[in-house]
């Protein structure tokens, strides 16, 4: 491993730089999101890497640094797949019924396309340290004014009544969670269709939607 590293250093600093956190990344999804985030050391990450430890803890920080930069990799990617199905054409004209299905299912279809970090973003954060909890947090606030956003287009739209909706997004985005942790750890994978069906259902008997 080492010796390969070796030769990959032999490139601009800044392209070996980015070679080498990308490996960690995938070498973390694929332990993280299989054997699990405490089964596994930092010597387990950078010997599938095939980086020295050293360059994680620049990189990262830690292996817990590690599980922070790819959750967030995966989340956004949520975020921009739900964002990119609200600028779709022709959305404006949409019921919130079907402006929220299309959120989910984009945000499904991004964040289970691969089961391990469907795994890594929604199990093994999950009480890992104050650090991370405390991440997972900001994100949550992200999607809480995300959501209330739509939550208040629908009441523009005289699709909800006239309230404030934050508390009720706020749990609904844990609730979210709860479920999509759910799904990834069955046995049996669920069909992005069945699961982000489960989410529209959620969201629309939140707003009281007539369109539920």
């Amino acid at each position: 491993m080492a010796e390969s590293w070796t030769v990959q250093r032999a490139g601009p600093g800044d392209v070996v730089r980015t070679q080498a956190r990308e490996q960690l990344l995938e070498a973390a999804r694929e332990l993280y999101g299989i054997n699990g985030y405490q089964q596994t050391s930092e010597m387990d990450v950078c010997a599938t890497a095939g980086v020295p430890v050293e360059v994680l803890r620049q990189e990262y920080g830690s292996r817990e640094g590690l599980l922070i930069a790819l959750h967030n990799r995966v989340t956004t990617a949520g975020l921009r797949a739900a964002e990119g199905a609200l600028r779709t054409q022709g959305i404006e004209a949409c019921s919130i019924a079907e402006r929220v299905r299309r959120l989910f299912d984009a945000y499904v279809e991004a964040v289970t396309r691969d089961p391990r970090e469907a795994r890594v973003t929604f199990v093994e954060v999950l009480g890992v340290s104050a650090v991370v909890d405390e991440h997972c947090k900001l994100w949550r606030a992200l999607w809480t004014e995300f959501l209330t956003g739509e939550a208040e287009r629908a009441v523009e739209q005289g699709e909800a009544e006239d309230r404030d909706y934050r508390v009720d997004v706020m749990v609904m985005v844990g609730t979210v969670h709860e479920l999509m942790a759910h799904h990834a750890r069955r046995c049996r994978r669920a069909h992005p269709g069945e699961v982000s069906d489960e989410l529209t259902q959620l969201a629309l008997s939140m707003l009281g939607s007539r369109s539920a």
